[in-house]
């Protein structure tokens, strides 16, 4: 039998009249996208009303994380523009992704990464994909700062989210989202670190309100970890600090976008703790079967927070959520990115001897 020839193979395929392409740029892509958008009646229950909770599980993705959105417009724009390297700092997503995409574009790659804050999942990925790993004293805004400094070089592409070829890449995800569900939710959750995906899907959305695709746009909800929570404190928080490794960010590069995105949209953003973190990373594996990182569990932690009224702040759209609405909460990479994070709270198997006695002791 021949292969089918009819389908998207990744984003740019699916959406390039709506992105910044043409017939000459070459698409550099691993099938990234159409990621499931999973339902949670069990988060719909929270907040009852006939409400419908989705889960945009973006941990399916080639590397396992959002990420690859941005990825492959990025790289295949880099590549039609002569680029030979591609080169960007992390908090070890983007450097999975750059390294991947560099690998199939057949370009060098360099990551600079916070020494020692990142997850092994992540750096592995990094360099089985060929990328030169540059640790660098400081933390991920330092890192980005270094990497700005290269942005003039000719040969070089910087990959981070500053590069707005990123931002057109990850605003797929919200066209996905309507395309699936007849029209954009009443609410959409995010986790926030850098910025750039509220910023992306905001985007995305909007893009689809102007060709009446959608008939209105979501209150956009973004939570940040409240030991790197810069945009909501709105100050730059110089260590930042949280478990959740992907939003350790002090200084967000699309800090002023998100913040135009959360009022444009008539949205908010709020913190949680880590122990929320962890507690919904733990719910959600064991109540959904969904195994998302840390970080990502940051919009179930966030979306618990508010269906909760004794906890959630004034500003919570929730607050306000119409009957029978939909809400999307986005989860930005695979739990397999980071698992130590679960190991390292989790008890030593029990233990039995060889035989069916043993065991069954143990199950009752």
């Amino acid at each position: 039998m021949n292969p089918r020839t009819d389908r998207p193979t990744g984003v740019i395929d699916r959406y390039r009249n709506l992105l910044p392409v043409t017939e000459a740029t070459p698409v550099i892509t691993l099938g990234e996208g159409s990621t499931p958008l999973i339902e949670s009646r069990k988060l719909g229950a929270l907040v009852g009303k006939g409400c419908r909770v989705f889960l945009k599980f973006e941990g399916a993705n080639p590397t396992g994380s959002f990420k690859d959105r941005g990825m492959t417009l990025a790289v295949s724009l880099a590549a039609q523009r002569g680029a030979k390297s591609l080169i960007c700092a992390s908090t070890g997503n983007t450097s999975a992704s750059a390294a991947a995409y560099a690998a199939r574009a057949s370009m060098r790659c360099a990551v600079l990464l916070p020494s020692g804050k990142i997850a092994a999942g992540k750096i592995a990925q990094a360099f089985i994909y060929g990328a030169t790993v540059i640790a660098i004293d400081g933390n991920f805004d330092t890192c980005l700062n270094v990497v700005r400094e290269l942005q003039q070089e000719s040969t070089v592409a910087v990959v981070n989210s500053i590069n707005p070829d990123r931002l057109e890449g990850q605003k797929t995800a919200a066209f996905e989202i309507v395309d699936e569900l007849g029209d954009a939710p009443a609410i959409h959750i995010l986790p926030v670190g850098n910025a750039g995906n509220i910023t992306a899907y905001w985007k995305g959305y909007q893009e689809y309100r102007k060709l009446n695709r959608t008939s209105r746009t979501p209150h956009m909800l973004g939570f940040q970890a409240a030991g790197a929570a810069p945009i909501f404190f709105d100050r730059v928080v110089a260590s930042p600090e949280t478990a959740a490794s992907a939003i350790r960010i002090g200084n967000p590069a699309s800090w002023g976008l998100a913040k135009a995105a959360i009022t444009e949209s008539g949205g908010a953003i709020d913190i949680v703790t880590d122990d929320q973190i962890f507690a919904a990373q733990s719910w959600l594996a064991a109540n959904e079967g969904v195994f998302a990182e840390p970080a990502s569990a940051a919009s179930v932690a966030g979306f618990i927070k508010c269906a909760d009224p004794a906890r959630r702040s004034a500003s919570c759209p929730l607050t306000q959520l119409p009957e029978e609405s939909n809400v999307v909460l986005t989860l930005t990479g695979h739990g397999l990115k980071d698992v130590a994070a679960v190991l390292d709270r989790s008890p030593a198997p029990l233990k039995a001897e060889a035989n069916k006695e043993s065991v069954l002791r143990l199950l009752s």
